[in-house]
């Protein structure tokens, strides 16, 4: 492979990557890891393209860009050791950058989007047995500084193992979400402002009132529901670090994450008998196809049941 360019680029082509990363920031929130990310792959693929003209890329280098260019480029990753998941992302990179050029009448966006995304490995949920699940919700908040801190990561807690709701989705609640204790469902707002239906149980509605009744903060709507220790928005860090710190007391690994809850939600309910579209709609899934994996998690507990409790299995294994 031959050295890459000093200069990825030309200076236009540099003043447009840079102006297309300022957008990011300021109109759509990019954080500061995904913009130093974007910015590297685009100047991996800049320099890809010198090397191929012999020159420092130029701003018609991306106008005449094709869905050859970026499979020869994304192999030059790969065999570099890049997976692809990481593929994914650089794709995802360049495919806004040029899209940012066609805004400016510089570019095509067609190439980039005739190119298939690599196809990533499917991995399974990893979520905790019963046991463990509720030993989270009942040991959650034990040596917590104040009592309402200890009942508000109970809350969140049983919230995301109770509900399956996300912890972006606990945590957005408003302050006069559970209030009526007879409620059976809530509306919950999920990704891209999708709303649905999901059950309350009575352990939810305990868990929540115990909680607003000891907050010192005024729970109104408008306001949210879940507060750090000076009043303002809980952050999803705290939650993370409780669940740490459970893990560490109860012995689990290190896949026990607040996600993992909502994981055990979806598996348990299905090992009970609950039907794919009913979890579908609980967990606000898009396609059935996103729940259908819990069917490979909660079809290997069914084979371990098996082989432990059915003679022949056991007969085999003695033998």
């Amino acid at each position: 492979m031959s050295e890459p360019l000093l200069v990825p680029a030309t200076a236009p082509l540099l003043a447009l990557k840079t102006a297309w990363l300022e957008r990011l920031g300021t109109e759509r929130h990019a954080g500061q890891l995904t913009l130093d990310a974007y910015e590297r792959d685009v100047r991996q693929f800049l320099h890809f393209l010198g090397r191929y003209h012999g020159r420092p890329a130029e701003p018609g280098d991306l106008a005449a860009l094709s869905a050859a260019d970026l499979r020869a480029f994304l192999a030059e990753r790969r065999r570099d050791g890049m997976g692809p998941r990481s593929l994914n992302r650089i794709l995802s990179g360049i495919r806004s950058f040029v899209r940012h050029l066609e805004r400016e009448g510089l570019a095509s966006s067609a190439g980039p989007a005739a190119m298939r995304a690599p196809k990533q490995p499917k991995s399974l949920p990893r979520p905790l047995p019963v046991g463990d699940a509720l030993a989270v919700t009942e040991e959650a908040g034990a040596m917590a500084s104040m009592p309402w801190i200890a009942a508000r990561n109970v809350a969140v807690l049983t919230l995301l193992y109770g509900c399956g709701l996300r912890i972006s989705e606990a945590l957005g609640l408003e302050g006069d979400a559970l209030a009526d204790e007879t409620a059976r469902s809530m509306t919950v707002t999920g990704k891209g402002r999708k709303q649905r239906l999901v059950p309350l149980l009575p352990a939810v509605h305990a868990a929540v009132g115990d909680y607003r009744r000891l907050c010192p903060f005024d729970l109104g709507a408008g306001a949210p529901l879940f507060r750090g220790a000076r009043g303002g928005p809980l952050r999803p860090q705290i939650i993370q670090a409780e669940m740490a710190r459970l893990r560490g007391l109860l012995g689990l690994p290190d896949s026990a994450t607040p996600h993992a809850l909502r994981h055990s939600f979806a598996t348990h309910l299905l090992a009970k008998g609950g039907d794919l579209r009913t979890i579908q709609d609980l967990l606000g899934h898009a396609s059935l196809s996103s729940t259908q994996i819990y069917t490979a998690v909660d079809g290997g507990r069914l084979t371990e049941a098996f082989e432990a409790a059915h003679p022949r299995a056991r007969r085999a294994r003695t033998a």
